[in-house]
């Protein structure tokens, strides 16, 4: 082989194997199916090979036609993956070195290091301040759905032990495994602890509002969002992801309340209590800032990030009460914040050439209805069949909604290279 087609051969391996990086990196900060291949495809036609890639939520295989023994004698790489979780900070980082590769600031096998080198462990502070942010979240959501002070502060003492069970189950592959039943058993028996014995609380929203950053709410939308855009294999499975995790949820639960009732423990119910302006204003902006930990936002976009959950429950509110679109059947709130959330990310991230995700992804998660199907599973499990139907058909009509405003959006502002 001549020294042109060594040449050819070591760049050709360069750039399949920065593509292949590029992939995994995307896949695993929480891209979903359809907008990972339409990333990848991209990146691979600017650097001039052909790429064809089958992405899901637990594997990608990536197909390359070898420039040199032809398309019918390329190199298939097949990468096994866990699913993804959001990491916004990192996936802004990926992005970025995919422009300086693409400038040609930084050479392929280069931008494979610099991909590589974002593997670096948490931190004590980061796991400290993650298990802290969800009480936080669990506090002021509680708060959002009227659980009054004592109930508040119950989520948020509950959520901050499911917190601490989140990030000890990080390293722990066996205690990751049931961490979902655990957690909502242990919620569970705290909360009907402070119910029966402290005071009065509304039992079954505390409850939800501890649990809420297990619920699966963003996976089932994009789990619909894979299905819309045909991605039929990734969308069935993401979708039978989000509903075992319901089920495990749900489990822990139902046990939990049966072990009360067996300990003849007297709940005391109170009464929803929803919170005055300034109340909500600043529920929402803890809840804005724990989400930016949990989501993992760099320090710099924090404000942004903070600010797009904000956005997103003004424009719920705008659409749903102001504008008149909200009714017993059709999510018309989610609908006209799917589409503005949509919007705005995407023209922001051809503004900055930045991903628009960083608006999108905090933008939606407190319209996500990851809440309405824990409780039809309770329902069901409960024995109130019709009830917990009632309540899935909601569930599918609040996501269908969602995800038809956020294909909306995309029309009418174009996204940056899908992400």
């Amino acid at each position: 082989m001549d020294d042109a087609a060594s040449h050819s051969r070591a760049s050709f391996e360069a750039r399949t194997g920065f593509l292949a990086e590029l992939a995994s990196r995307l896949h695993a900060y929480g891209t979903t199916a359809q907008r990972l291949e339409a990333a990848v495809e991209g990146v691979a036609a600017r650097l001039g090979i052909d790429c064809e890639i089958w992405a899901n939520p637990t594997g990608i295989i990536l197909s390359f036609a070898d420039p040199v023994r032809g398309a019918d004698n390329g190199i298939t790489r097949v990468l096994r993956l866990p699913p993804g979780e959001q990491d916004l900070s990192r996936l802004a980082a990926t992005d970025a070195v995919a422009e300086d590769v693409l400038a040609g600031r930084l050479a392929p096998a280069d931008g494979m290091a610099a991909l590589r080198a974002l593997d670096r462990p948490r931190t004590r502070r980061a796991r400290t301040l993650t298990a802290v942010s969800f009480g936080l979240s669990a506090g002021a959501v509680a708060v959002l759905l009227g659980a009054g002070v004592a109930g508040a502060i119950t989520a948020a003492a509950t959520g901050l032990v499911t917190g601490s069970l989140a990030v000890a189950a990080e390293n722990r592959p066996r205690l990751s495994e049931g961490l979902e039943a655990l957690a909502a058993a242990v919620a569970t028996l705290l909360v009907a602890a402070v119910a029966s014995f402290v005071a009065p609380i509304a039992y079954k929203t505390v409850v939800i509002a501890s649990l809420i950053v297990l619920m699966p709410g963003l996976m089932l939308t994009n789990a619909v969002s894979e299905l819309a855009a045909q991605q039929l294999v990734a969308g069935t499975a993401r979708f039978a992801g989000a509903m075992m995790s319901l089920l495990n949820l749900t489990f822990g639960t139902v046990a939990a309340t049966q072990l009360v009732r067996l300990l003849g423990w007297p709940l005391q119910e109170a009464p929803a209590v929803f919170p005055s302006l300034p109340l909500e204003l600043g529920a929402l902006a803890l809840a804005a800032f724990a989400f930016a930990v949990l989501f993992r936002a760099g320090l710099r976009d924090y404000p942004l990030v903070m600010a797009s959950v904000l956005l997103g429950y003004a424009l719920t509110r705008i659409g749903g009460e102001w504008l008149g679109l909200a009714s017993e059947n059709f999510a018309g709130g989610a609908f006209f914040a799917g589409i503005g959330i949509a919007a705005v990310s995407n023209a922001y991230g051809r503004w900055r050439n930045r991903p628009g995700a960083l608006i999108r992804v905090p933008g939606i998660i407190l319209l996500v209805p990851g809440s309405v199907g824990f409780r039809s599973l309770n329902f069901v499990m409960e024995r109130d069949v019709f009830l917990g139907l009632d309540t899935a058909f909601a569930l599918v009509t609040a996501l269908v909604a969602l995800v038809a405003g956020l294909l909306f959006g995309n029309l009418l502002v174009p996204s940056r290279r899908n992400l």
